[in-house]
């Protein structure tokens, strides 16, 4: 599959389809195509893989496109496109980080971890994605990549973990006491992944986005119209 990634920090991914060659993408995130794409809704793996996309965050549907042609598609953040090359072995991803994948790519969903995951950051974790070929994610602001050695951990505020390569050990910890919880300015739950793999990190999150713009919308806290 072709592909050109255009942008810096808003960035949007141009897909080149040849005749019969398809895709899939979630909902909301297709900007454009070609009028000789061919485009419907598909539940993607069944109705089962569709139920539990849609108990953890993801859509029930996926839009299946169709080539000959160009589908330009991008993400609902600032932020940026992660193409993914699966080769055997996959990955879990945060449940709202997907963008699009090759019709080789099955799609799944896990349900556990299903309450720390919940209570960590909107269904992290649970979108899962394997067989070969790419899969494309979108990072909420900057992205950090590391490779962990054998035996090897990282400890990641939930809600900044954005993928990890199926097959490593992790497990989701509260952060310290009471205290810790209310004063620390950090999220309740941390996520400690332990190698070998690899983890990619996205260094913001969806809800510190909306507490920067917070002020600033109609009836912000600071400086926000009354109405």
């Amino acid at each position: 599959m072709q592909y050109q990634i255009i942008g810096d920090d808003i960035q949007y991914v141009k897909v080149f389809l040849n005749p019969g060659e398809k895709i899939y993408a979630d909902a909301g995130h297709i900007m454009s195509k070609s009028s000789s794409v061919t485009i419907q809704a598909k539940m993607r793996g069944g109705i089962l893989s569709a139920i539990k996309r849609e108990l953890t965050g993801a859509t029930f549907f996926v839009t299946e496109l169709m080539g000959p042609g160009e589908v330009d598609i991008a993400g609902v953040f600032p932020g940026k496109i992660v193409p993914i090359q699966l080769n055997g072995k996959g990955i879990l991803a945060e449940s709202h980080s997907f963008l699009f994948a090759e019709d080789s790519i099955n799609y799944d969903a896990r349900l556990a971890p299903l309450a720390p995951a919940i209570l960590g950051g909107e269904g992290l974790f649970l979108a899962t994605f394997s067989g070969v070929g790419q899969v494309f994610l979108h990072a909420y602001g900057g992205l950090y990549e590391i490779n962990l050695m054998p035996g090897q951990s990282i400890d990641i505020e939930a809600s900044h973990l954005l993928a990890l390569e199926e097959g490593m050990q992790f497990t989701v910890t509260r952060v310290g006491g009471f205290k810790t919880m209310l004063f620390g300015g950090e999220g309740l739950y941390f996520v400690r992944v332990v190698g070998p793999g690899k983890v990619w990190i996205h260094s913001i999150t969806a809800q510190q986005m909306a507490s920067a713009l917070m002020p600033f919308l109609p009836g912000g806290q600071k400086g926000g119209l009354p109405f």
